[in-house]
């Protein structure tokens, strides 16, 4: 690998695209208890929007189950709150110290059409990999213009770039894979 920092660039937006693409699927329910289908959550704690993890224990006691243990007692009803009116889907059940989620199992339609998203955010994510090397591409082409490369120089280029993005997708498939398979056999 050369270290043109167009390449550099481009790489390291790539790895913040796979990133993204790993904590958008990762608040994707699939069955399973998974501390992550809470990370999006704000809890409004003494006027402030606070994330839930901040303010509370997240364990799984059981493969379905969720606890929620607030590091203060008075917070409760506003992280109850917070989870019912959050997108997860899932009704919170407060006994007073600990709230509990039963994640509840899938249907065959449901894993369907959670598979479909995911492959949807997966394209997206593809196209944002595409535009990254275009862009970089531009700036290449643009140096060598300006005679600031020469044009084998902007060849070899040319061609890291493409091998950085065909590695991106790759990745961007086994994320995608693997969280189908999390939905599919959960």
């Amino acid at each position: 690998m050369t270290q043109n920092p167009t390449l550099q660039k481009a790489s390291e937006n790539m790895q913040k695209t796979e990133q993204a693409l790993e904590y958008t699927l990762g608040g994707t329910r699939a069955g399973r208890a998974n501390a992550s289908l809470l990370d999006r959550i704000n809890v409004d704690y003494y006027g402030a929007p606070t994330p839930l993890n901040q303010i509370a224990a997240i364990r799984i006691p059981e493969p379905r189950v969720l606890t929620v243990t607030p590091y203060d007692k008075s917070a409760t009803d506003n992280i109850v709150r917070a989870i019912e009116e959050s997108d997860i889907g899932i009704n919170p059940a407060n006994d007073g110290d600990v709230i509990r989620l039963a994640v509840p199992q899938l249907t065959k339609e449901r894993r369907q059409e959670l598979a479909k998203q995911v492959s949807q955010e997966a394209e997206n994510s593809k196209v944002a990999i595409r535009n990254i090397r275009r862009d970089a591409l531009d700036v290449l082409k643009k140096q060598q213009k300006n005679s600031d490369i020469s044009e084998d120089e902007l060849h070899d280029l040319e061609d890291e770039a493409q091998k950085l993005t065909n590695e991106a997708t790759k990745k961007i498939d086994q994320i995608a894979k693997d969280k189908e398979k999390e939905i599919t056999e959960g």
